[in-house]
């Protein structure tokens, strides 16, 4: 798999803090950028937005209005997670890249990052999501990949999907193996089951019992 540093873009120079506000807006004309960074000197001093570009005068320079830019950016040793995260935190679809000197080295696009995830082996890999939650002080990594491994199953993916005050949600992509007896173990270490799965007889026997109880009352 690639790695994200081969996705580093540098096909179009940054702008210039003494370019015009015209020079942004005919650049997001010609490209779907939500952002594009601007330097100062060769230092990199945040990213202008596109629907700030809509509502300044157009004669103005980017350094009349240098303080309303935005100064996100990614390291070029970040992991691809923490690009991705990015892009969230910051609603964009291009992120500056600086090196470990703050030196600019070009910029990330949306696109080129998804194609990366859809690459890993959560996304690329057959399996099956199961979203389980549990208090927050009682759970473990550890734990949950030893139910699924002694499911004779493989955790493909891990992640935290949500945290409220007192309790975790945690996605899990596994392979395609003893589905309902992983399901099972879960809820035998106190684990709710977040997600649906047909291969729930827990759940199935709930449902008959229900339906077989709906019958009984309407005799």
């Amino acid at each position: 798999m690639d790695k994200i540093t081969d996705f580093l873009n540098n096909q179009f120079k940054p702008l210039q803090v003494n370019d015009s506000i015209a020079d942004a807006e005919n650049l997001f004309l010609d490209f779907n950028y939500s952002h594009f960074p601007v330097l100062e000197q060769d230092i990199y001093i945040g990213s202008i937005a596109k629907e700030d570009t809509e509502i300044l005068t157009t004669s103005h320079l980017i350094n009349d209005h240098k303080y309303n830019l935005h100064r996100f950016f990614v390291r070029n040793n970040m992991n691809w997670f923490d690009v991705f995260e990015e892009f969230s935190k910051n609603n964009t679809n291009l992120l500056p890249v600086l090196d470990e000197k703050n030196q600019y080295v070009g910029f990330y696009e949306l696109d080129d990052v998804l194609h990366f995830l859809n690459e890993t082996t959560f996304v690329k890999e057959d399996g099956g999501i199961i979203v389980i939650e549990k208090e927050s002080t009682d759970f473990t990594f550890s734990q949950i990949c030893q139910i699924v491994e002694s499911n004779d199953a493989k955790v493909l993916g891990v992640f935290i999907s949500n945290i409220s005050q007192n309790s975790t949600q945690i996605t899990l992509k596994i392979s395609q193996s003893n589905f309902n007896e992983i399901i099972q173990t879960f809820r035998r270490y106190n684990y709710t089951i977040l997600s649906e799965h047909q291969e729930d007889s827990y759940l199935a026997g709930l449902k008959e019992r229900s339906d077989y109880l709906d019958k009984y009352l309407n005799i």
